[in-house]
């Protein structure tokens, strides 16, 4: 935190001068009073002005950032952060560069999973609203979007030819809903999750009527 002091004739004096200095409205200001002030005999004698000084908070992109540092400092990676926070949405973007960038991705990007659950944890933790934390390197985030899309259509049409359903390997969350949206319009598979996090899957399969097609025939 950033403290600064201010003087006035009167405690209210220095919190006025305060809020039209720092552009802040005197109603949002914190502070503390150091020193009361003494207007002296007859306001010539031992004047002494009140002094206040202010607590101005550190933006929630300010002490992500400084967390970030630290974060990274502790693990041995030099790399840059660009954050973008949108507060009206309450969504925050952290975009890393780097020449190690491989060890936050990890293996199938788990590292960068429990990074970035490990960054919204700290986030959520200094807001006083939900914000959603993406994290994301090397345009990881779309390249494996557009992986798991293509490995859905691939499965879909296996599963269509065979007539088998399959089941994917365990994949999170975020990678299960990338799955579902994809085949969501498929007119002749469907897709549902199976077992327990972190071991939960989804299995692409024919839907009802075209399995019921193939026992008539």
């Amino acid at each position: 935190m950033e403290n600064t002091r201010f003087e006035g004739k009167t405690v209210s004096d220095a919190v006025m001068n305060a809020a039209m200095e720092l552009g802040i409205p005197s109603s949002e200001l914190e502070y503390e009073v150091v020193d009361e002030g003494n207007k002296g005999f007859l306001g010539i004698f031992n004047v002494k002005p009140a002094v206040i000084e202010i607590i101005k908070k550190e933006s929630l992109l300010d002490i992500t950032t400084d967390y970030l540092n630290e974060l990274f400092d502790a693990m041995g990676v030099k790399t840059e952060c660009q954050i973008k926070f949108d507060e009206e949405n309450n969504f925050m973007d952290i975009n890393l560069s780097g020449d190690d960038m491989g060890i936050l991705i990890g293996k199938r990007g788990q590292t960068l999973d429990s990074l970035q659950y490990l960054i919204s944890l700290f986030v959520n933790k200094n807001s006083e609203n939900y914000v959603k934390v993406q994290l994301d390197t090397e345009n990881y985030r779309e390249r494996r979007k557009k992986t798991l899309e293509n490995l859905a259509h691939n499965i879909a049409y296996k599963v269509k030819r065979t007539r088998r359903s399959v089941s994917l390997e365990p994949m999170n969350p975020y990678e299960r809903r990338i799955i579902h949206s994809a085949l969501q319009n498929d007119r002749y598979v469907c897709t549902k999750s199976e077992g327990e996090d972190p071991y939960r899957k989804v299995v692409i399969m024919l839907k009802r009527n075209d399995r019921n097609h193939e026992r008539r025939n």
